[in-house]
């Protein structure tokens, strides 16, 4: 894979990461539309619900994810003693969705066992192949070398 292709795929990760990011912030603020699918379900109720703190918490990590991706593939300036922290930073997202993709085993990913909740069915259709597609992503961006300005700079 070239590094032109590489960066690409960082920056639609990093697009990907904030569209999702501005999903939760909607949610935090009382948005409704999509929430009814978002959390995993058992016996038909939520497992937990959520607080507006945390929904926007999540929002500033993805917020965070996208910076530090987009700061990997050199889409946004980032200083030279901190490139190789936003490289392991990238991996480690990519590890993180891959995770995600595989599930718990139980409510969520692609080996999930409960199947029946319209969670379920998003998370089959969606959510975990998206968590693929980002840990693909990320490990793409984390691979491209070092960009031109950096090199001069060492």
């Amino acid at each position: 894979m070239t590094d032109r292709l590489q960066r690409r795929a960082g920056i639609a990760s990093a697009a990907v990461l904030a569209i999702l990011g501005g999903w939760h912030v909607y949610w935090a603020g009382g948005g409704q539309v999509g929430l009814g699918a978002v959390v995993p379900e058992r016996e038909g109720r939520e497992l937990f619900r959520p607080p507006p703190v945390g929904t926007l918490a999540v929002a500033l990590l993805l917020f965070g994810a996208a910076r530090t991706v987009l700061g990997c593939v050199g889409a946004w300036a980032v200083p030279t003693p901190l490139v190789r922290w936003s490289r392991r930073m990238t991996w480690l997202l990519s590890v993180t969705f891959a995770l995600r993709a595989i599930g718990d085993i139980r409510y969520a990913g692609f080996f999930k066992r409960v199947r029946g909740t319209r969670f379920a069915r998003w998370d089959s259709a969606l959510y975990s192949p998206l968590c693929a597609l980002l840990a693909l992503g990320c490990a793409a961006a984390a691979s491209v070398g070092v960009p031109r300005a950096d090199r001069r700079r060492r």
